[in-house]
């Protein structure tokens, strides 16, 4: 069997009993990446010598009894994690020579766990974008059809993990940037409660959205790195103290008593027909697995998208102030002034999207408007929040789709900043309730596409969203389906 499309429990396995070696391994993702790479544009940088390097250590650790479950597990980061001494581009033009001093919290725990990092995945400039077309790099395919986007912003994550260049990569979710790639490239997502992983390294898009999480392809490796990458860190004001569960050992293939809630906001009469059938079709596997469904509202759902394209912007108004010209990252050549060098910067610097939202951030944050709109939408946050609270008063999970439709094809909607917006629409409100929600495939349309459902949970409660997903990946095929390449 190829190497490269084991999961990360049998990669495990065949490393524990030398089946395989972790410098083999690693060399087998290479060749593939090497292979793929230029035709996927899945990777910006990849670390071949750190790479081979941290396989060698990898195969010690297993020769001296001290491997844990991800050691010798080639992993794809996106590059919006530092990364000490390796390029840490953010997918814009500002940050293209940036090679950071320090590592991030989710890279440094992942080397001491032993996974063996390949390199930094292609992601939308600034985590902003729904499609991965915004990149400095050039855009991300999707390994399903090559001429269709991957879903963004952790476009290259999905990418690189679909066409088996990575066993599992880490993305970054703000609006449904974990959850909306990996629907759209048949994986599983996981985007956990708010301050659950630590942001320390973590290049800002918006501060109280931002989240770290896994894609892997079943819920069970995602358990297996949720438990690595998870716990408070006093290097991260919004890490939340709390003790983290062992998720593996909460796995189960029956969801007795369980209680699903279906929101009657997430399945408008204008949602894809298919989309509408696979999610049918899933929630009776689930009633077969033993849990039950329940109607129910979210009533200010329809108040997620302007409310988002608020609050996203003006936190990363604020937050790509720093780039300026002056500290770090790039510069505009021979500056008559400091205005000049100010404005040419960030005018070079950055792309359209990033400038956009820039504008709109800087905007609603003024003197005259920071009452009308930013406040405004502070408030609607909250109500969004209590909507959810409420409604767990009576069910578990919830039950929704990930996405409208399936991946629509590169440069449809990427001169229609609305309708681009609007690909995140069933996603959004997790992050502005700061709760867990993972993503996992349940269907394929006509053409072949993967369509994936969201699970959504209560705050802290990534083991029923991984217990469910692994129940319903237990009685069902699609997480095993890959594209040929």
């Amino acid at each position: 069997m190829d190497p490269t499309q084991l999961s990360l429990v049998q990669a495990h396995a065949w490393l524990s009993s030398r089946q395989i070696s972790a410098r083999e391994l690693t060399a087998a993702f290479l060749e593939r990446i090497d292979r793929l790479n230029p035709r996927i544009n899945a990777y910006i940088t990849v670390d071949r010598e750190g790479a081979m390097a941290a396989a060698q250590r990898a195969d010690d650790r297993f020769r001296n009894g001290t491997a844990t479950p991800l050691t010798g597990i080639p992993i794809g980061v996106k590059d919006l994690f530092c990364t000490e001494n390796l390029t840490t581009t953010c997918g814009s033009k500002m940050l293209a020579r940036f090679r950071p001093p320090y590592e991030s919290t989710v890279t440094r725990k992942l080397k001491e766990a032993g996974a063996v990092i390949l390199g930094k995945t292609n992601m939308d400039e600034f985590a902003m974008g729904s499609s991965n077309e915004t990149s400095f790099f050039g855009p991300v395919r999707n390994p399903w059809d090559t001429e269709r986007i991957p879903g963004g912003s952790s476009g290259g994550s999905a990418a690189a993990l679909a066409a088996r260049m990575a066993m599992a990569t880490i993305g970054s979710d703000t609006g449904g940037s974990i959850r909306q790639p990996a629907a759209l490239t048949g994986l599983t997502g996981l985007k956990p409660t708010y301050g659950r992983i630590s942001r320390f390294g973590m290049i800002a898009f918006a501060s109280s959205l931002d989240q770290a999480g896994p894609m892997t392809w079943t819920a069970e490796d995602a358990a297996i790195m949720l438990r690595v990458l998870a716990g408070h860190d006093p290097k991260d004001s919004t890490s939340i103290q709390a003790e983290v569960p062992d998720y593996v050992n909460t796995l189960v293939n029956r969801l007795d008593g369980l209680r699903i809630g279906i929101p009657e906001e997430y399945f408008p009469d204008s949602l894809d027909r298919e989309t509408r059938h696979a999610l049918e079709e899933a929630q009776q596997v689930l009633r077969d697995l033993g849990a039950s469904m329940v109607s129910v509202s979210l009533p200010h759902t329809r108040y997620a998208i302007p409310t988002y394209y608020i609050i996203a912007p003006a936190e990363a108004s604020s937050n790509l102030a720093r780039y300026d010209g002056i500290r770090f990252g790039y510069r505009c050549e021979d500056p008559k002034d400091l205005k000049d060098l100010y404005t040419r910067t960030r005018s070079e610097g950055f792309g359209a999207e990033v400038k956009r939202r820039i504008m709109l951030g800087t905007y609603v944050l003024s003197s005259g408007y920071y009452d009308a709109y930013y406040r405004k939408a502070q408030k609607v946050r909250r109500l969004i929040a209590r909507d959810f609270q409420d409604v767990y008063t009576g069910v578990d999970l919830l039950l929704t789709p990930t996405t409208p439709g399936t991946a629509f094809p590169l440069g449809e909607k990427k001169d229609d900043p609305v309708a681009m917006y609007l690909s995140d629409i069933f996603t959004i409100n997790v992050n502005l309730a700061g709760l867990p929600g993972l993503s996992l495939p349940c269907g394929r349309d006509h053409q072949g596409l993967p369509i994936g459902m969201q699970l959504i949970a209560p705050v802290l409660k990534e083991e029923r969203l991984l217990a469910a997903a692994h129940a319903f990946q237990s009685a069902t095929p699609w997480h095993q389906r890959k594209p040929e390449l």
